[in-house]
């Protein structure tokens, strides 16, 4: 495992020297089911601040840690901001046949207990809502509120046209894993403003051959849409288990010109979650911390400011 540390201690220098003024935080490792699992760890701890908490960002795919820079640059002078890379991603081991969702669910909540997380605030994007929310039904007890953006955690008979072809055995995996295909076009179809090069090049840095894009396609093969699937039974079990986080101070940021995430999967959020404040963003695609950091940094900032354990009704549309 030193070895292995060792080894992709080196290659995060090399893939985050280029990154310097996007990606200015030190690349931490530890060891999680037999791998290395790439994680950044920014901010205050202990007693720091009269109550620092932990901000935990989850990602989905194909993106990594870099798509919460911004969110750890503005929030590490006021919080412990944690940003991991799930295991086949980003700058984490590389494993061959790929990761499943109960797995990285088990990867998350290794990543919680050795860092020994508390009193944390989810904020998920695309599938790190399912991934989040199976770590804080595992670990209810650590965890205090959730920012949702553009994502699922729970099970859903719509899959975009675009994401379906990337599925089709061989040629799909051509596409995806041989061509980058779905990281690259997803730097052009997830936001209304255009990314700047510096942001395309960071997105897509981690994924520069055959071998390190291979969870992003096994991720794409990983969206369950039947029983028969693999991860069918772990995502209706997490499903199932939103109903007893009902009371948490919760806030729902939406981009609302999502072609992936559409607006049909927040009304979904917003009946789980009645009380929940919700922003509709007209101006923000898929990438919402791209289009929109500020609302999401302000979401965030609003629910860890919520006194005691139960969030207030109503909510917010912009």
């Amino acid at each position: 495992m030193a070895d292995e540390i060792a080894r992709l201690t080196s290659r995060a220098r090399e893939v985050l020297g280029p990154l310097s003024g996007e990606f200015p935080f030190t690349p931490r490792f530890l060891a999680v089911r037999g791998h290395s699992m790439h994680y950044v760890d920014e901010g205050p701890g202990g007693a720091a601040v009269d109550r620092p908490g932990v901000v935990l960002c989850v990602h989905g795919n194909p993106t990594w840690s870099f798509y919460w820079r911004r969110i750890v640059e503005a929030l590490s002078s006021e919080a412990r901001v944690v940003a991991p890379d799930h295991l086949g991603m980003g700058l984490s081991s590389r494993v061959p046949g790929g990761v499943r969702l109960a797995e990285h669910v088990d990867g998350l909540v290794d990543l919680i207990d050795q860092l020994d997380l508390d009193d944390i605030t989810l904020v998920c994007h695309d599938w790190g809502g399912a991934i989040g929310f199976g770590a804080v039904l595992a670990r209810r007890e650590r965890f205090r509120s959730f920012v949702v953006t553009n994502t699922a955690a729970f099970p859903s008979s719509r899959i975009p046209r675009r994401i379906a072809a990337c599925r089709i055995p061989l040629l799909g995996r051509i596409g995806v894993q041989g061509g980058n295909a779905f990281a690259r076009a997803a730097l052009h179809m997830t936001t209304v403003v255009p990314l700047a090069k510096r942001a395309c090049d960071g997105l897509i840095a981690p994924y520069d051959s055959w071998s390190n894009r291979e969870q992003v396609w096994r991720f794409v093969q990983d969206i369950p849409m039947r029983p028969a699937h693999p991860s069918w039974a772990t995502l209706c079990e997490i499903g199932e288990g939103l109903d007893s986080l009902r009371g948490l101070p919760m806030e729902i940021v939406w981009g609302m010109e999502d072609w992936c995430f559409s607006p049909e999967f927040k009304s979904a959020w917003e009946q789980r979650f009645p009380e929940a404040a919700v922003s509709e963003l007209g101006g923000a695609g898929h990438y919402v911390n791209e289009d929109a950091p500020e609302a999401v940094i302000a979401a965030i900032r609003r629910v860890r400011a919520v006194d005691g354990r139960a969030s207030g009704p109503g909510g917010v549309r912009t």
